[in-house]
């Protein structure tokens, strides 16, 4: 152990008339602790909730999404096309529509998609997120009542089950002697699906691409969904798609289509981590403050070891290894006890809610990332060394010829 080591931990140790400096030590190091431990939960909770929010509008809808000028005249060709580009895995046409929905006890507005069950099962996760009827029940007779799946909170509103008939009613219709005509047209619901968005299961509903291209009037579909082996990489197949396809195809990918709500989750998440990291700079300056009364009751002790022959630079490390001490043991027992308590949260699902409308939660997710880890007890070291810099400059200038006139 080295000579300014030894002293800084007597020091921290050896206080048996220096309860109120030590008192202040500690609560230094509870400081250091509990805002460790409290900006920890606060990022694993916030990433938590970015990976919901993130995989449940990944789930809801494609990766990418390929528009062409002129429709899809070709569909199946198309869908050629894009599968053998580099990481895309699956492809579905799809058409999207507005229709006013009714039934015997309620009516509202609905976005209806189009779709090719067997194909749209394959970009999207709407298969798993049916809790009544299936998929596969969309695909029927012409000569039978055309079908339809409907959000939870819709059909909750509607107050239908699966069985039921349902209007709609949409803007396209034909021209007759007093006018446009659009008359409503029966569905049947075969299936009621929960995504997990307020914003899909209160207003979409899915039907057959050639149904909705009737009902909408569209001759093709409008676009194409792609899905990709890693959602990070959507980027690269759009570049892909715009280099070997050409200008007349328009792709976009799902970070464009929810880049405010990203966004938004983004600055909220850094607006709380600089709000409770304010919690590490309070117990810095609790740092500061039982340096500076350490320096004052041994300004002796100091202008002792400098008439010995200790140099201003040993003086200074003193003190500053006695402050990164108490950051460093603040800092790791806040960091377990974060870990631990990020890790028993979302292991056992300690938090629970009552299901919210937007994101129909269970319980707080919690997800520590290992970057935000490192960054936190980084910076928390970080900013309790800083906080000994200026106690130990003024060890070091004090002059041991004053220190030692009345003693």
């Amino acid at each position: 152990m080295s000579f300014e080591l030894f002293v800084a931990v007597r020091y921290l140790l050896a206080r048996r008339k220096q309860a109120f400096i030590s008192l202040i030590s500690l609560i230094s190091v509870l400081g250091v602790a509990v805002g460790v431990m409290a900006l920890l939960i606060a990022l694993a909770l916030m990433t938590g909730l970015q990976g919901e929010v993130r995989d449940r509008f990944v789930g809801s809808e494609a990766h990418v999404h390929v528009f062409k000028a002129g429709g899809i005249q070709d569909v199946d060709a198309e869908i050629e096309k894009m599968l053998q580009l580099p990481r895309v895995q699956g492809a579905a046409p799809g058409l999207l529509g507005k229709a006013m929905i009714t039934s015997e006890k309620g009516l509202g507005f609905i976005d209806v998609k189009g779709i090719d069950p067997a194909r749209e099962i394959g970009v999207t996760q709407l298969r798993t997120a049916l809790r009544k009827g299936s998929i596969e029940a969309l695909a029927r007779s012409p000569y039978d009542v055309p079908a339809i799946l409907i959000g939870s909170d819709l059909a909750e509103a509607l107050e239908v089950n699966v069985g039921d008939r349902v209007q709609l009613i949409s803007a396209h219709g034909t021209m007759t002697p007093l006018g446009m005509s659009a008359p409503p047209r029966s569905f049947e619901v075969v299936g009621v699906f929960r995504l997990g968005l307020y914003q899909f299961d209160s207003e979409y509903g899915f039907i057959m691409i050639d149904v909705a291209s009737h009902t909408f009037g569209e001759d093709q579909p409008i676009f194409l969904q792609l899905r990709v082996d890693d959602m990070f990489k959507s980027n690269e197949v759009v570049d892909a798609i715009v280099e070997r396809f050409g200008a007349g195809y328009t792709p976009q990918e799902w970070t464009d289509k929810n880049k405010s709500l990203l966004s938004a989750l983004r600055h909220e998440k850094m607006v709380i981590a600089i709000t409770i990291g304010l919690i590490v700079m309070v117990a810095a300056l609790n740092i500061v403050a039982s340096l500076i009364l350490l320096v004052m009751e041994k300004s002796r002790d100091i202008a002792i070891l400098k008439t010995m022959g200790s140099p201003a630079s040993s003086i200074r490390w003193i003190f500053m290894l006695q402050g990164l001490i108490i950051g460093l043991v603040g800092t790791t027992v806040g960091a377990i006890a974060g870990y631990a308590l990020i890790f028993m949260l979302d292991r056992y699902k300690l938090i629970s809610v009552s299901e919210d409308l937007s994101l129909s939660l269970a319980y707080m997710p919690f997800k520590l990332q290992p970057f935000d880890f490192a960054v936190v007890v980084a910076s928390a070291i970080l900013i309790c060394f800083v906080a000994t810099i200026f106690p130990s400059r003024q060890a070091a200038r004090l002059d041991p010829a004053q220190a030692l006139r009345y003693q």
